[in-house]
C-alpha cells in the first residue's frame, strides 16, 4: 500500500512555504498507523573490511532524525537487508545539548562538529556564542582537504554546523554569507536564494568566484569539473524530493572524494541524509522511508569505495531523532511495516553510531555526541 502521491502534493506544498506541518495535520497523522511497502527492493552487498591501520581520510555521515527505528524500519522494508549492515563496530550516542535535554540540529550538529556541547538554536558557537573550530576547519588547518555535501538549504543547521557561526540558526541570511571565508574545499547542497538577490545586495556566489571557487549550479555542470575547489548550490531552497533527484547525493558524495582524495595528505567530508528529519516533522512513512533507503545507499556506495580505498574511515551517525517513529507490525517477507509516531517535533532517545574502516573500533560503547568530534580529531591527528 503506497501513499506516494499524497505525500508528495502534502511535502510540496509544505516545501514550497518553509513550514513545519501545522500541528492539527500532524496530529491527524500521529493518531493513525501508517502502511509503508517497498515494492522494489534494492540489492546489498556483503563488503570485505579494510585490514590497515592507516587512517588517511574520514567520513562522517549524518542522518538528521535517524534513529535505530527508522534503520529497522528500512532494514525491514527492504526484505531485511541494508548497506548499513556491513558496519564493522557500534555504539550509541547521547544527544542532550547544554541547556535542554531534546535538542535540535543547531546544537546536536554543532556538537559533532565541533565537540562542544552548545545551546538549543546555535550553530558553531559555544554557549557565550564564541565561535567554534569544526573538523573540516582543523582538517584544512593541518593541510587536508575538506568538504560537506548533503540534500538541503545550505543555510539549514547541520552544513551551517560545519562552515559557519552563529548564536540563531534562523539568522539565515547571516548564516550563508559565512560560507565565503568557511575555507572548505567542496560544498554541495540547495539553497541559492540567499546567495543572490539579497537584501544587502551581496552576490555571494561572485565573492565565492573570487575566493578561488568554481561554482557549478547543476550536477551536470559539476560532473563536468575535475579539480579545484567548488561550491555548488543546484537549488533555490532544497534539492528535490527523493524520487525526483534519483542517486544526487550519491552521486555528490563521490565526486567530492573524487575531488578531494587528489590531497595527498587525505580529507575529511561530512554527508547529510538530510530530510530523514523534515518527513520526520512531516510524520510521513512514506518520503522517510525513500529518503531513509536514498540515505542507505548513499552509504553504500562510500563503504564499497571505503573498502577498496583501504586507508578510509567512515561514521555514520545522527544528531537527534525526530518524530517518535514507533515500528508496531509488518512482515519481512514482503517488506510491509507498520509505524507510528509520537509527536512532530525531536524526542530524547539515544541514537545509533556505526563504524567502517580503520579505527572502526573506536566507535564502540554509549558515549557523549562530543565524543565523535574527539575520537575523529584524534584519529586523523588534526
Amino acid at each position: 500500500m503506497r501513499r506516494t502521491t499524497l505525500s508528495v502534493l502534502s511535502a510540496l506544498a509544505i516545501l514550497l512555504s518553509g513550514m513545519i506541518v501545522p500541528e492539527a495535520a500532524a496530529q491527524s497523522r500521529r493518531d493513525k498507523e501508517q502502511t509503508y511497502v517497498l515494492e522494489k527492493p534494492y540489492e546489498v552487498k556483503k563488503l570485505v573490511p579494510p585490514t590497515g591501520k592507516k587512517i588517511k581520510n574520514v567520513i562522517l555521515m549524518i542522518g538528521d532524525g535517524m534513529s535505530l527505528m527508522h534503520m529497522y524500519s528500512a532494514w525491514t522494508a527492504n526484505r531485511g537487508k541494508l548497506w548499513l549492515d556491513n558496519s564493522q563496530y557500534t555504539g550509541l550516542s547521547k544527544t542532550y545539548c547544554a541547556n535542554r535535554l531534546i535538542t535540535d540540529s543547531g546544537a546536536g550538529g554543532t556538537a559533532l562538529a565541533t565537540g562542544h556541547k552548545t545551546n538549543y538554536h546555535m550553530v558553531g558557537v559555544d554557549p557565550e556564542g564564541k565561535p567554534l573550530e569544526s573538523l573540516a576547519t582543523l582538517a584544512n588547518k593541518k593541510g587536508l582537504s575538506s568538504g560537506i555535501a548533503v540534500t538541503c538549504r545550505l543555510w539549514d543547521a547541520t552544513p551551517a554546523d560545519f562552515c559557519c557561526h552563529n548564536t540563531d540558526r534562523d539568522a539565515e541570511a547571516e548564516i550563508v554569507a559565512d560560507y565565503v571565508n568557511c575555507g572548505v574545499d567542496y560544498v554541495f547542497g540547495g539553497g541559492s536564494k540567499l546567495f543572490e538577490n539579497r537584501a544587502d545586495g551581496r552576490d555571494l556566489f561572485k565573492e565565492l568566484r573570487e575566493k578561488g571557487y568554481q561554482t557549478p549550479r547543476s550536477w551536470e555542470e559539476l560532473a563536468k569539473i575535475q579539480k579545484g575547489k567548488v561550491f555548488c548550490v543546484t537549488d533555490t531552497v532544497d534539492t528535490p524530493l527523493p524520487a525526483e533527484r534519483g542517486d544526487l547525493l550519491a552521486r555528490a558524495s563521490m565526486k567530492a572524494i573524487d575531488l578531494l582524495g587528489q590531497n595527498p595528505e587525505g580529507f575529511f567530508l561530512m554527508v547529510e541524509g538530510s530530510q530523514l528529519d523534515d518527513y520526520g516533522h512531516f510524520n510521513d512513512i512514506d518520503l522517510l522511508m525513500q529518503e531513509t533507503h536514498d540515505f542507505d545507499r548513499t552509504i553504500g556506495r562510500i563503504f564499497e569505495w571505503a573498502a577498496q580505498d583501504g586507508e578510509t574511515l567512515v561514521v555514520v551517525t545522527a544528531d537527534h531523532e525526530t518524530g517518535g517513529l514507533t515500528l508496531v507490525d509488518g512482515d519481512l517477507n514482503e517488506g510491509r511495516i507498520v509505524c507510528k509516531f509520537s509527536t512532530g517535533g525531536h524526542s530524547g532517545v539515544m541514537v545509533p553510531v556505526y563504524a567502517f574502516g580503520p579505527g572502526a573500533e573506536n566507535f564502540t560503547g554509549i558515549f557523549e555526541n562530543t565524543d565523535i568530534f574527539w575520537k575523529i580529531k584524534k584519529l586523523l591527528n588534526l
